[in-house]
């Protein structure tokens, strides 16, 4: 054996055994992502759970807070306290990717160009395979986009809501996270947008993105793929364009 090969095989280090706090909450994640624990539902007590997995106390707390940082539990703590389950959402997967961008000193404009990447494709996706019943969801949508339209703090919320459902409506589970990341920072750099501006609809743009909805839902129904994509990359682009402030260039400057 070469000297190189010997101080390989030398420098192996043993996989590293998990410790049972680990084990524990890999066993209650696994029960709670496959629904076999509920949202809302009570874990077992404290002495229930210490007789099933034989630890101690600190042990089985450690357990617990692993679950909790990962927002698959909450605690209520004192005397009538217990753990229950959190569904696993997109939200929590959001505003952990918020916190690794803002580590990364990611600018704004990264985010709203992968958004532009993202969207467009998603939107000629669900013209491909758009139902009836889709059709009706999007258009009831604008429907409430254009009865909250004179409210702009509410019709933001109406707006940034139809770009969720568009990426729902195709029933791509992986794409609704990956989107929702994104779109959970630049919802919040639209709401502070409209807060900002205190303005009418068409000077916070609110206008001309409805008219956009309006056309990308009428390529959607009529299945134009092409050209639901160009109309959707157009608005998008526009809006990054808009809405870009000089005051406010990085997600930790948004998030701050």
């Amino acid at each position: 054996m070469s000297e190189l090969g010997a101080v390989r095989v030398g420098s192996l280090q043993p996989p590293r055994l998990p410790k049972m706090a680990e084990l524990i909450a890999n066993q209650l994640r696994r029960q709670i992502v496959r629904g076999q624990l509920a949202e809302g539902e009570a874990l077992p007590s404290e002495a229930e759970l210490l007789e099933r997995f034989g630890v101690s106390r600190p042990t089985l707390r450690e357990a617990l807070r692993v679950l909790e940082s990962e927002s698959l539990i909450t605690v209520r703590r004192g005397a009538h306290g217990g753990a229950r389950v959190q569904v696993p959402n997109i939200d929590v997967a959001a505003r952990y990717a918020g916190f690794v961008l803002e580590h990364r000193g990611t600018t704004l404009a990264d985010v709203y160009e992968a958004r532009i990447l993202l969207e467009p494709p998603i939107v000629g996706l669900l013209a491909g395979r758009r139902t009836d019943q889709d059709v009706q969801r999007l258009r009831a949508a604008l429907e409430e986009h254009e009865a909250t339209a004179h409210v702009p703090m509410v019709a933001i919320r109406t707006h940034t809501a139809f770009h969720a459902l568009l990426v729902e409506l195709t029933g791509n589970q992986t794409l609704r996270v990956l989107t929702g990341m994104v779109q959970h920072i630049i919802d919040r750099a639209n709401l502070e947008w409209v807060e900002s501006k205190v303005a009418t609809p068409e000077e916070t743009g609110m206008s001309l993105g409805l008219r956009a909805h309006h056309r990308v839902v009428d390529l959607i129904e009529a299945g134009v793929q092409s050209g639901a994509e160009e109309v959707w990359r157009k608005h998008l682009t526009e809006a990054r364009d808009y809405l870009l402030r000089p005051d406010v260039t990085t997600v930790l400057d948004l998030m701050s």
